[in-house]
């Protein structure tokens, strides 16, 4: 009878144990992630939520690591991208040059700092930036950006290029327009590669299912 009292405590442990694991994994992004590149990804997955990523969790995170290396991934890209979010637009523009100087082939710093740029006031430069930005992405973002097959299978991407390298050509009076296209380009390509991932993270769970 103890012997039974004991099972019945083990599987009842185990499965309270089951519950709280799945319930964790639920709620995986209020986990605080830990070391370089923990904190990478915390502050980059910010991005993948849209309009819901949290920009003051984000700038922590990847001053964080930008603070500890600076030439950890993409990390100086997405911090200034962050402080642009943030609407701190001088960080963001010292930082982005930073990233644009460490790789000068980062099309999406390019764009950034562009943006960065104008909102600065500075319409003629960051006109330039985004030329370069664009260009840079035209040749990049095809099948197999960033290691992805399917990459923009549906064109939504290199539709927003096309219209942002139409509205540069027309000049700086088109500036409200090339500010917002250019943003929601940068969102675009946030959201294809939270889709990306999620697709890949599917397909590792049906193969070893």
């Amino acid at each position: 009878m103890k012997s039974l009292v004991t099972d019945r405590r083990n599987v009842l442990f185990s499965f309270l144990t089951l519950i709280l694991l799945v319930a964790l994994i639920g709620c995986n992004h209020a986990i605080p992630r830990f070391g370089i590149g923990g904190r990478y990804e915390e502050g980059r997955d910010q991005f993948f939520r849209g309009k819901g990523g949290d920009m003051d969790r984000a700038v922590e995170a990847l001053e964080y690591v930008v603070s500890r290396d600076p030439l950890y991934k993409d990390s100086l890209t997405y911090l200034g991208r962050a402080y642009y979010r943030k609407g701190r637009y001088q960080d963001a523009f010292a930082i982005l040059q930073r990233a644009v100087a460490l790789n000068k082939d980062d099309e999406v710093a390019w764009i950034a700092l562009g943006l960065t740029q104008m909102r600065l006031g500075q319409t003629g430069q960051g006109m330039d930036s985004l030329k370069g930005g664009i260009t840079l992405a035209h040749k990049v973002m095809v099948e197999g950006y960033h290691n992805h097959k399917n990459w923009d299978s549906r064109g939504v991407i290199r539709g927003a290029l096309r219209r942002s390298a139409f509205l540069l050509a027309k000049g700086p009076e088109e500036r409200d327009n090339i500010l917002q296209t250019n943003d929601r380009l940068l969102a675009l390509v946030d959201d294809e590669e939270n889709f990306q991932k999620n697709a890949l993270l599917q397909n590792n769970r049906q193969i070893y299912n």
